[in-house]
């Protein structure tokens, strides 16, 4: 399975936006996350439009608008940042229990327990790492100001 960079550059202004918040406290804009993660401030906004609408993001209008967390980063999973931005995480649909997609060997295809193994190792991985971990890490690694960082 590989992320599109809508969930790849999602995951980094998400852990950009957690480090910021639990610093300052208030809402960062997109140009100052565009300009640290060497993203398109347009690219980002249609990225935080689908973060709003999954609630994991709150934007504040104003002369000191932006964004910040929708919740705490400890309530934020890098799992719900990649299913609103990428939507399932099964390798192929019919691992998807809520898909059939009507292949005649569906019933008795041995290879789906395969694919669905995967689909619950990859949810519970990113599933166990919130964006309160991913700081944590980021610190422990000795980073303090300067926010340059890869996912």
């Amino acid at each position: 399975m590989k992320l599109s960079t809508k969930g790849r550059y999602g995951a980094r202004a998400m852990l950009d936006l957690a480090l910021h918040y639990t610093e300052e406290g208030g809402p960062i804009s997109l140009g100052a996350i565009a300009q640290r993660q060497g993203i398109s401030e347009e690219y980002l906004e249609q990225i935080f439009s689908t973060l709003r609408k999954a609630g994991l993001v709150e934007s504040v209008r104003g002369a000191q608008g932006g964004y910040r967390p929708g919740r705490a980063p400890e309530k934020i999973t890098v799992g719900d940042i990649l299913r609103a931005l990428e939507g399932s995480l099964s390798p192929v649909d019919c691992a998807d229990d809520s898909k059939n997609p009507g292949c005649e060997r569906y019933d008795e295809c041995v290879m789906r327990d395969v694919w669905r193994k995967m689909r619950d190792s990859i949810n519970s991985a990113v599933d166990s790492i919130t964006l309160a971990d991913l700081v944590a890490q980021y610190e422990a690694l000795g980073h303090k100001g300067d926010y340059m960082y890869y996912i």
